[in-house]
């Protein structure tokens, strides 16, 4: 019975105990050799010109991939039939897709924004109806600061797949702002004026050059379109500076606004 137990014993760890050693051995190997590896990753990318947010998604997926594969492989060695687990995690996959197919969306339109690069971190971008700078660029959404300095969360799905207008990617922005003076007003002189006013805001670019032009003649003004240039990060200052400026410019030379007057009846 002693030969027996030690023959069942033996037996035992012949068929369990040897598999065993055998996938904790890969384990640590291979747990070993996919840390190397990621590392080298991290070294390459930080070589190269790839982007930060690039960056990060291929070394996660890169990393999840090799660790899935281990773990493939070890169950394997452990007598496991990897055809059958196959099938149960290609199972498990496409019930998880179909539950979470708006997410699936937003992880590829993710992969999109990172290979083709429409705007990257810090562009001031107009896209699903929100303006703002780009603050984060994840896997799922892309985090907006609007001007209000409000945090925006816009789906990359949605924004893969939508109309994206990028506002930094030139470097530079024409600001568009109407003034309507009165029909008597000398038009030459009152382009000169706002020009000149244009010109003496150092933060207006020089190329391309700003513009004053008449854009309309309404009932009861002539509309001019001043169109100074600015670079993304100056566009409220010189909005803002623009719109006070031609102001005190017409005042200073004797431009009139034209403004609703209220008539006085006699009695």
């Amino acid at each position: 019975m002693e030969n027996l137990s030690m023959e069942a014993i033996m037996g035992y760890v012949e068929t369990y105990g040897v598999p065993l050693l055998k996938a904790i051995l890969i384990y640590i190997v291979g747990a070993w050799v996919i840390k190397k590896i990621i590392k080298a990753v991290r070294k390459m990318f930080a070589k190269g010109t790839y982007d930060e947010s690039l960056q990060k998604f291929l070394v996660n997926l890169i990393s999840w991939a090799l660790r899935i594969f281990l773990i493939i492989t070890v169950i394997s060695t452990l007598g496991v039939e990897t055809t059958s687990l196959a099938a149960v995690i290609a199972a498990a996959g496409l019930a998880v897709g179909l539950a979470l197919q708006g997410s699936l969306s937003n992880f590829a339109g993710g992969v999109l924004i990172m290979i083709f690069k429409p705007y990257k971190i810090g562009d001031l971008i107009e896209a699903q109806g929100v303006l703002g700078s780009v603050k984060e660029i994840e896997i799922f959404t892309t985090k907006l600061i609007t001007p209000q300095n409000k945090l925006a969360i816009v789906p990359n799905g949605a924004l893969a797949n939508g109309n994206i207008i990028n506002y930094t990617a030139e470097g530079k922005m024409r600001v568009d702002t109407v003034v309507g003076v009165d029909y008597g007003s000398n038009i030459k002189k009152t382009k000169e004026v706002l020009l000149e006013m244009l010109k003496a805001n150092p933060k207006v670019l020089d190329d391309p050059a700003p513009s004053v032009n008449v854009e309309e003649l309404a009932d009861s003004s002539v509309n001019l379109a001043v169109r100074p240039y600015c670079k993304p990060e100056d566009y409220w200052d010189v909005y803002f500076a623009t719109i006070e400026g031609t102001k005190e410019a017409l005042d200073k030379a004797g431009i009139e606004i034209p403004y609703p007057h209220e008539v006085q009846i006699n009695k």
